[in-house]
């Protein structure tokens, strides 16, 4: 039996993992997070590429990988280079914040990017930014922390409202677009617009999966899919968490 592997630092990546299954639930899936390690953004880009290459490594040994997703902004930013070099006979795909569609869409608006610190200091989302300047203002937001919230199930509440006003307060200008830069933000995305007051909120997890079913030759799904026919999803993370497959189907269906 062949899987289609999503990798990602913790809960995150199941944003983008629901998008596949949305779209194709007869595939199966695995999806690996690295809670031991988490959260990258905080790391080194040698420490998460090292990170990143040992677990897929690992994965593809045990299992017949037909392709590999880094579900992840910082991991792709560290180390997709290095994967594609690696499995050049199946399709690597990674996930870089969604400022193509954001600024084409609100050509000369304020555009904001939450990330983690690591993404929005790596070149390659500077050359990101470099290349779509001249269509809007954007402007990157730093969001220490906030990935910490999903990994404990804070979703909503005063707590997590609080602590995004506050990074929030630091722009003296109303957003007219945010594009989530990391797969852990879509599952606060509620609390996002409430508390920017920004309804228009783009992630890319859609944009993704598209490009990981199109390089698989999978033609898109013309009508409502097959609920009936799911095939296999195995969950794993890298720390002895019991509660973990409880918390993915939860984010994973919600």
């Amino acid at each position: 039996m062949s899987y289609l592997l999503f990798f990602d630092s913790g809960l995150g990546g199941l944003s983008v993992l629901r998008e596949a299954i949305r779209q194709h639930p007869e595939e199966n899936y695995i999806y690996v997070a690295d809670n031991l390690n988490m959260p990258y953004g905080d790391r080194t880009l040698d420490e998460v590429r090292d990170l990143t290459l040992d677990i897929i490594k690992r994965m593809t040994e045990k299992y017949d990988i037909r392709a590999i997703t880094v579900a992840c902004n910082t991991a792709t930013s560290a180390a997709i280079s290095d994967l594609r070099d690696i499995y050049k006979s199946i399709p690597v795909i990674g996930i870089e914040p969604a400022v193509k569609p954001a600024a084409e869409q609100h050509p000369g608006g304020h555009i904001g990017v939450m990330a983690t610190k690591m993404t929005l200091r790596e070149k390659k989302f500077r050359d990101l930014l470099a290349r779509y300047a001249h269509m809007a203002n954007i402007t990157p937001i730093p969001c220490p922390g906030l990935v910490d919230f999903v990994e404990k199930g804070i979703l909503e509440g005063p707590e997590l409202e609080e602590f995004l006003s506050r990074i929030f307060s630091e722009y003296d200008f109303e957003f007219d677009c945010l594009v989530l830069g990391c797969t852990h933000y879509p599952f606060v995305k509620a609390a996002i617009e409430k508390a920017s007051g920004c309804s228009n909120i783009i992630d890319g997890a859609l944009g993704t999966v598209n490009n990981l079913f199109r390089q698989l030759g999978i033609p898109k799904n013309t009508e409502m899919p097959d609920y009936e026919k799911f095939g296999d999803i195995i969950f794993y993370n890298t720390k002895d968490i019991l509660t973990f497959d409880y918390d993915a189907c939860r984010l994973l269906y919600s």
